[in-house]
Parts: C-alpha cells; sequence; structure tokens
C-alpha cells in the first residue's frame, strides 16, 4: 500500500496481520527456498574442493618424502635375490640414486637407501655408470653392494698410445688393446647368464660393417676402409674412459666408443685444424699416431716437424715404430731383418705414410701434428733413460747423438 514502509522479509510460512486478517506471506514462501539452493550447492562445491586440495597436498607430501627421504619408510630384509643392471647418470645425487633404486625394486623405498647411506660415506664418491645389483635387497645391503668394485661392469679405459689388437712383451706377457680392452668391458654375469662379446665377433663386425654406420667421423672412415680390414679401425677409438652397458652386441659396442670418440676429435678440433697443415685430415690423424708412439710429450712438436721436413722432400720417414707394429710389438729398435720384411707399414722401404694409424693418438699428439715446432730436424734418437730424444739436422750430427745415447745406456 503506498505510503507505507516495505515489510521485511517473513520466514516460511509466516503468518502477518493486516486489517485484522491473517495472511500467509506468499512472497517471502517463494523467495527463501531458491536463496537455501544456492547456499547447499555453494557448500557441496567448497567440500569438493576442499578433498580435491587435500588428494593434491597429500600425494605432493607422499613425492616428497619419496624424493627427500622424510617421515617412515619401508625396507626389505636380506641380501636381495635377482639381478638387475642400474645404469648412475652423471651427477645424480644420493636421492635420485635411491629414487631409481627403488624403481628397479632393488630397494623397498628411496628412503631405506637414504638412510644407509648416511651410515656408508663411500656412496658419495660413487661413479657414473653401469652397476650389477640384486632386486629386492635391505637399504643396507644396496649401499655395501653398489661401492664393491665387483659390482661396477661395462668401463674400459684407453690410454694414449694403445693398439687396437694385443701387444706381446719382451719378457712373454700381454698388453691388452682396444679390442681386448671392450670385450672384457662387455662381460657380466646377469642370473647365470654371461653378456660377454668376444674379440672375434668384434673383429669380424669391423671387416663387414661400413666404419661411418659403426659411428667412425666421415672424413675418416672413406680413407681408413682403403686399409687392411685387421687395421681400418686403428687410431679411431681415441684415449678416454668410456661406460658400455653389458648386454648390448658387437656393432652397439663399436658404435657406443666410436661415436664418442668422433666428438672427442671435433671437441679437439678435427678436422678443421688440419686444414692449414696441406694434408688431409686422417692423414694428420696418422702423423698424431706417429708422434704418440715415437716420443714423449715434451719432444712431440719437434717429432712432428721430423715428420713434416721428411714428407716435404720425399725422404723415408725411416720409423721403427711403424715397423713392429705390424710385428704387434712395442719394441723401440728393429733389426735389419725386421727393416727388410716388405709391407705397407715398413717406412724404412716405402715412402710417406703408413696406410692407417698405428696406435690412438691422444689431443697433444693431434695438435703437435696440425701445428709442429719451427725447426730444420730430419733425425732424432732417445738419448736420455726417461725417453728424451735428441734432435739433428744431419746425418753426422745423428750419428753423435746416437753415440751419446749409446753411452747412457738410454739406445
Amino acid at each position: 500500500m503506498a505510503g507505507f514502509p516495505r515489510r521485511a522479509a517473513r520466514p516460511w510460512g509466516h503468518v502477518v496481520r493486516d486489517g485484522g486478517l491473517e495472511l500467509f506471506d506468499e512472497e517471502a514462501a517463494r523467495e527463501l527456498p531458491r536463496r537455501g539452493g544456492r547456499s547447499r550447492r555453494r557448500r557441496a562445491r567448497m567440500f569438493m574442493m576442499a578433498i580435491l586440495i587435500g588428494v593434491v597436498v597429500g600425494a605432493a607430501w607422499f613425492g616428497v618424502q619419496q624424493v627427500l627421504g622424510f617421515g617412515m619408510f619401508g625396507d626389505y630384509e636380506g641380501p636381495g635375490e635377482d639381478d638387475v643392471l642400474i645404469e648412475i647418470s652423471p651427477g645424480q645425487s644420493i636421492g635420485a640414486m635411491g629414487s631409481k633404486l627403488a624403481e628397479a625394486d632393488v630397494v623397498a623405498t628411496s628412503r631405506a637407501f637414504i638412510s644407509a647411506s648416511e651410515e656408508n660415506g663411500e656412496v658419495a664418491s660413487i661413479q657414473p655408470g653401469y652397476y650389477v645389483m640384486k632386486t629386492r635387497m635391505s637399504g643396507e645391503q644396496a649401499a655395501s653392494r653398489i661401492v664393491a668394485p665387483s659390482s661396477r661392469v661395462g668401463q674400459l679405459q684407453i690410454r694414449p698410445g694403445t693398439h687396437l689388437h694385443d701387444i706381446k712383451q719382451p719378457d712373454g706377457s700381454v698388453t691388452p688393446g682396444v679390442l681386448s680392452k671392450l670385450s672384457e668391458a662387455s662381460c657380466a654375469d646377469l642370473n647365470g647368464k654371461s653378456t660377454c662379446v668376444s674379440k672375434e665377433q668384434l673383429r669380424k663386425t669391423i671387416e663387414e660393417t661400413d666404419l661411418a654406420a659403426l659411428g667412425a667421423p666421415g672424413w675418416a672412415a672413406e680413407d681408413a676402409a682403403k686399409a687392411d680390414p685387421k687395421h681400418r679401425l686403428e687410431g679411431l677409438v681415441m684415449p678416454g674412459v668410456y661406460d658400455v652397458k653389458p648386454g648390448l652386441s658387437a656393432k652397439e659396442l663399436l658404435h657406443k666408443v666410436l661415436s664418442e670418440s668422433s666428438a672427442s676429435l671435433q671437441a679437439w678440433g678435427m678436422p678443421t685444424i688440419a686444414e692449414r697443415t696441406g694434408y688431409r685430415p686422417y692423414e694428420v690423424l696418422i702423423m698424431a699416431s706417429l708422434i704418440e708412439r715415437e716420443g714423449v710429450r715434451s719432444d712431440f712438436g719437434k717429432v712432428s716437424r721430423v715428420i713434416y721436413n721428411r714428407l716435404k722432400d720425399e725422404q723415408k720417414l725411416q720409423f721403427d715404430s711403424t715397423v713392429n707394429y705390424v710385428l704387434d710389438r712395442p719394441e723401440v729398435r728393429t733389426t735389419a731383418e725386421d727393416r727388410g720384411r716388405a709391407g705397407p707399414y715398413n717406412t724404412y722401404a716405402n715412402n710417406g705414410l703408413p696406410p692407417t694409424p698405428i696406435s690412438s693418438p691422444g689431443k697433444s699428439a693431434i695438435a703437435a701434428a696440425a701445428q709442429p715446432e719451427e725447426g730444420p730436424w730430419r733425425f732424432f734418437v732417445k738419448c736420455y733413460k726417461n725417453g728424451i730424444s735428441c734432435f739433428a739436422e744431419t746425418p753426422a750430427q745423428h750419428d753423435a747423438n746416437r753415440r751419446e745415447a749409446q753411452a747412457r745406456g738410454a739406445y
């Protein structure tokens, strides 16, 4: 009714009086249920949101416990059951190692391994590579096993000057070559089954497979393929430490070390640094292998210059290391009979470089082959027992150096 103040909303079903009549407030009856429905729906949505947040927070907390090792944890008992191969990646923390071991069921939880590692300081010094572990080990047993030298598999080290094939020493002992080292690294005993790949399998793969397909650099593969199949891979496996996975095939093993070697060569500047030499990159690699076998590091630059000077004037290199290479001997000196043997590696009989490298050259030897020290030298001889050589320009100077070397007992 105009002029009167508007009544406040009444509760549902409230009776009002108007001029003595009891009236049912229909407006309130229509309005109140509508507001109550919205409120209930809002409360339901808030309830569901709270449940969802709780689930997310709970899952996140569980993940934190697994990664960082907080809270309670389960653990297996005993030394374990089946063999399993585990790879530890570079830079992995103990927590990350624990997670990887838990994923492989080596330990029940990452915390079991982390807790045991806190009592075993050697775990922190674990190096990247492959390790033979057991499934369902206690954390303590897992920490003890992973630091045991016998658990580490798949590693080989190639030192500068290593040959592709084995070398027989004067005392009858054998120095393993690249193929022997790779064969040994391929071996692991997993649940009674050996993963070894033999030297013969590796050798056959080299002879029957395109070198570029094995991972050799393209600039070397074409020249190397022209050589005797027995020697075509010589000098293409660079010095370094390699981790190969036991269980790989011969081709996979070779591809692993050759592709990493190619990366090393590129990091050392090959083939770019060969461009200023006037020789093909593969020829520079051959020179580097000769330098590695003929001199000590302090003499590398001078040995390199002798090679360049002799090649320039088409003078035979006359390196004993090339003659002994095909004889699989480490001797510094050769006999007249040795030097009289015909063959492509006899630099007493042939001009120029041998057809392949004769060893695995290191970074320093490759750098010296690409940039020899300036000088007129054409001869050198080891004249000190520590391996240092004396260099000469003329045969007369060289003969004098040889006499001094013999007097010192160095030659």
